[in-house]
């Protein structure tokens, strides 16, 4: 691959929660988590994974939005979570604590303003130094606010280099209901669109539901993305954006980020049964959701990667052409094949995030 491969941002990776949820030591290959975790069943995606650190340097990937993610759940969920708000915030610590241990030891960088961004930009195109040995940078983004105890919480979080925020994952959430149910945000919900707007952050809209994603659009004044989405035109589920809600994002100046679970490039899809190669899932599946969005733009502005290969599944769950996360650097044969221009790839591949990065942190 060498210095052929192109600059990546990937605007959406559950790392840490890997890391502490999953016990999976992401400074080491891929090969070797997999084969610490040969025998094990408690999770689908054991010994499956695709993304560690070495994976995404041999990739190229050297910048990604990497979330924290605890969720709050009431008795009776069948969802996983934890019981109160004040556990859900020590399991975002603990993340948060998990990515200044890896800063501390030179593999990843945390990029919080313009500043950090253009200098970390400067050492990735730096073709004398080998990207084996560039730290991995990554902006701290929160996928469902559940964890915030309360308002007061958001500076907090702010403080430490929180960016971007989901108000939402799945199920009821304290400020907003995610991916499965329906409904506004809670007045809770609109003081904290409020507050994210008083601190210039960036609104992510993905796992939203429809009636808050239009309330958002109204309410939300500041930058806004959906970082790990594709077409509800394509695949019929309310996880996905409809043509309207890709209008608006547009409109925004938005970049929506492709997402890699295969169930969301492919219609019906069954979580354990269903096979990426004999049921044909290969990764050019994300074009055909990149395309629908250009023509509804008029142009390649709005599209880029948030690829979410480590949300809770692997290979099982992976388009089969995708060993481990380097192999989204595919995308540049596939994009050209499409008929992409090579300054269009740029922009899916890094250019397009960039954009809306520099435009939040003017």
């Amino acid at each position: 691959m060498g210095n052929q491969s192109k600059f990546i941002i990937d605007g959406h990776l559950d790392l840490a929660m890997n890391a502490l949820e999953w016990n999976r030591d992401l400074k080491t290959t891929v090969q070797h988590i997999r084969d610490r975790e040969a025998g094990m069943t408690d999770k689908l995606d054991r010994g499956k994974g695709v993304v560690s650190l070495p994976e995404l340097r041999k990739g190229k990937i050297g910048l990604v939005v990497a979330t924290q993610i605890a969720r709050v759940v009431e008795p009776g969920s069948t969802l996983p979570g934890w019981h109160s708000p004040e556990q859900a915030w020590a399991q975002s610590q603990g993340q948060l604590a998990w990515y200044k241990t890896m800063e501390q030891q030179g593999e990843m960088i945390q990029i919080a303003d313009r500043s950090q961004l253009e200098k970390h930009l400067r050492l990735w195109e730096d073709d004398d130094i080998a990207d084996a040995g560039k730290p991995v940078g990554f902006i701290l983004s929160l996928e469902g606010a559940d964890s915030l105890v309360d308002l007061s919480y958001l500076e907090k979080a702010y403080g430490d280099g929180l960016r971007a925020l989901g108000p939402a994952h799945y199920g009821p959430g304290r400020y907003a209901g995610g991916t499965g149910t329906t409904g506004p945000l809670n007045g809770k919900g609109i003081e904290l669109l409020k507050e994210m707007d008083r601190l210039h952050m960036i609104l992510d809209v993905t796992h939203l539901t429809d009636e808050a994603f239009w309330q958002a659009m109204k309410l939300y004044k500041g930058p806004v993305w959906a970082s790990h989405h594709n077409c509800r035109s394509l695949v019929q589920h309310q996880r996905q954006l409809t043509d309207d809600q890709i209008k608006v994002l547009i409109e925004r100046n938005a970049v929506i980020g492709g997402a890699l679970d295969v169930w969301m490039l492919t219609n019906g899809w069954v979580r354990g049964v269903s096979d990426p190669v004999k049921d044909g899932v290969p990764l050019a599946a994300l074009v055909d959701h990149y395309d629908h969005i250009c023509q509804l733009a008029g142009n390649c502005n709005h599209i880029a990667l948030g690829t979410d290969l480590d949300g809770m599944y692997g290979k099982e769950q992976s388009p089969y052409d995708l060993e481990t996360i380097a192999d989204v650097q595919q995308l540049d044969g596939l994009l050209q094949q499409r008929g992409y221009s090579d300054a269009a790839i740029q922009q899916v591949f890094h250019g397009n995030w960039l954009r809306i990065l520099r435009d939040a942190w003017r």
